[in-house]
């Protein structure tokens, strides 16, 4: 004989209305609080010098033009020049100028080697301030 009936538990409900609704102030409180660090895309380290110049300082004088066209022609004021003497008139531009900038302007075209060995030289010759650039039409929008 069984006296004591037992009841069957229910199992305990959780009340997930209630539960969102402080998960949700509590994202939210969060989000406002929270301060964003911005990230940059590239991070660079870069030098600090005791001897800089100061601010506004700059120099009027213009970089030497060295030209290339597509087919591999370096042009040096409006002339062109074989590429075996290019080192030659450098050395020449250097001796009157130890501090000479160079500023390279290729054909769209131009095949990069030849920047390459141009970029050689300068480094040979301890030319600091070397640029680069292409010019030539774009190409057209394709459909």
């Amino acid at each position: 004989m069984r006296f004591v009936i037992r009841k069957r538990r229910n199992t305990p409900t959780i009340i997930i209305v209630a539960l969102v609704d402080v998960l949700i102030v509590l994202l939210i409180f969060l989000m406002v609080t929270t301060t964003f660090k911005q990230q940059p895309g590239l991070k660079l380290a870069l030098p600090e010098s005791s001897q800089a110049r100061k601010e506004g300082f700059t120099t009027n004088a213009l970089p030497f033009q060295i030209n290339i066209t597509s087919n591999a022609v370096i042009v040096l004021d409006h002339a062109p020049i074989p590429f075996d003497t290019l080192k030659s008139r450098l050395q020449a531009e250097v001796a009157k100028n130890p501090e000479l900038k160079i500023s390279i302007n290729a054909d769209r075209n131009a095949p990069f080697y030849r920047i390459v060995n141009v970029m050689d030289i300068a480094k040979e010759l301890k030319i600091k301030s070397v640029s680069a650039a292409t010019t030539g039409a774009k190409p057209a929008a394709q459909p």
